[in-house]
């Protein structure tokens, strides 16, 4: 109990409580009334931090609940079989996933091979932009409401996509359209660009102990 609170009821405590509750929620209300713009968002998750694809799924089952239409581009994890693309793919009505990539530089060590895959990742998330594009236009295209790019952040981190023009077509969206890039280094251009930024920052991660990526926790 708080010291102010001492020699009060339970009941006196409560009620101030309560006062004090119904206050916040007027304030936030007042705030919530000026908050009427609707559109399509620009995210970014980024950082060195794990859990910046795990949040982008995240977003993708909740658009998922709520009927909409989600299209995934991977840009890197080619070869990982991942318990999200297993899931997700049980729902062909409402996703459309697309892996495009050959696996992360390192193990791949072909920067040619890694360019052409990155590009022809990108083609693929410009052809599902502008089939958005069409449908809203009243074309036959399907829209989609969400749109993962997923460790897009990774090949622009490496120069293999041309930053200004990404930035332009994602800009340019349909306007109802959200779209969500991941993956660490995110370029400036991009973070300038994005309407909500989030940044995941490690403090602490088994790898570092000798713990390998587990089933279920990191694929």
């Amino acid at each position: 109990m708080k010291i102010k609170d001492q020699g009060l009821s339970e009941a006196e405590i409560n009620a101030r409580a309560n006062e004090k509750a119904k206050k916040r929620k007027e304030v936030r209300d007042r705030i919530l009334a000026t908050k009427t713009i609707e559109k399509g968002l620009l995210i970014v998750h980024t950082g060195k931090g794990k859990g910046k694809s795990t949040a982008a799924f995240g977003l993708a089952v909740r658009a998922l609940g709520n009927g909409m239409k989600v299209g995934i581009v991977q840009f890197v994890k080619g070869k990982w079989a991942t318990g999200e693309r297993v899931v997700l793919e049980k729902f062909p009505e409402q996703v459309t996933i697309r892996t495009m990539g050959e696996g992360f530089t390192w193990e791949t060590q072909d920067r040619a091979r890694d360019i052409r895959a990155a590009k022809a990742a990108w083609d693929e998330a410009q052809r599902m932009i502008e089939a958005c594009r069409s449908a809203g236009d009243g074309g036959s295209g399907p829209a989609l409401d969400l749109l993962v790019l997923d460790e897009l952040n990774i090949v622009l981190r490496y120069d293999y996509l041309d930053i200004a023009e990404v930035v332009r077509v994602l800009q340019n969206r349909p306007p109802m359209l959200h779209i969500v890039v991941t993956g660490r280094n995110a370029k400036p251009e991009l973070i300038e660009a994005a309407d909500l930024v989030t940044e995941m920052t490690e403090i602490k991660h088994p790898f570092q102990a000798g713990v390998k990526a587990q089933k279920g926790i990191e694929f």
